[in-house]
């Protein structure tokens, strides 16, 4: 069976790739900015969730919270950190989606992009909707569970991060000669 795929739909996956990477990246560098500009109100959050003095208080739970203000904080800086570079390497992605045309850059910015993405469903899947929604029992506060939003940005993120490798998947096959074999059964 050949390949019916063109240079207009790898072209249009590739935009599609670039303009999300670039709204991921927008969004997470918001983020980055919002918790470096207005520290209290997530260093609250992070604190209450690690202290887990909003849950319902479970004593075979309560062993796990960390209510060192020291850790606390160092936790939520980690976190910022951690938003920043995922920041950079995604906004460094974007730019090489707008320069895909030349040397290369689609590749780069693919490889790019999948770091990026990556990093930022660490920071939701592992970080807040695991660790913090489980190992932390974010889920059982009212007014500290971040769990929904976490879950929110994974999906979003992961659904980006599949955009992305289709389009390089998609712009493989479509640079094979028309005839080429793909390996499929007619």
């Amino acid at each position: 069976m050949q390949n019916r795929g063109n240079a207009t739909t790898s072209n249009g996956l590739s935009w599609a790739a670039a303009v999300l990477t670039g709204t991921v990246a927008l969004y997470i560098a918001l983020v980055a900015f919002g918790n470096i500009t207005d520290f209290g109100t997530n260093q609250a959050y992070v604190r209450h969730v690690l202290a887990m003095d909003t849950t319902f208080q479970d004593p075979d739970l309560m062993w796990r919270a960390i209510t060192s203000r020291t850790a606390q904080d160092a936790a939520y800086v980690a976190v910022i950190v951690w938003e920043s570079a995922a920041a950079l390497v995604l906004l460094a992605a974007t730019a090489l989606w707008a320069l895909r045309g030349r040397s290369g850059g689609a590749p780069r910015a693919r490889r790019l992009a999948t770091v990026g993405l990556l990093m930022m469903m660490v920071l939701f899947g592992a970080g807040f909707w695991a660790i913090g929604g489980e190992w932390f029992s974010m889920w059982q506060s009212k007014q500290w569970n971040g769990v929904e939003a976490a879950v929110r940005n994974f999906l979003m993120t992961g659904v980006v991060l599949l955009l992305v490798q289709l389009s390089g998947m998609v712009s493989g096959r479509t640079a094979r000669p028309a005839g080429a074999d793909d390996g499929a059964e007619d």
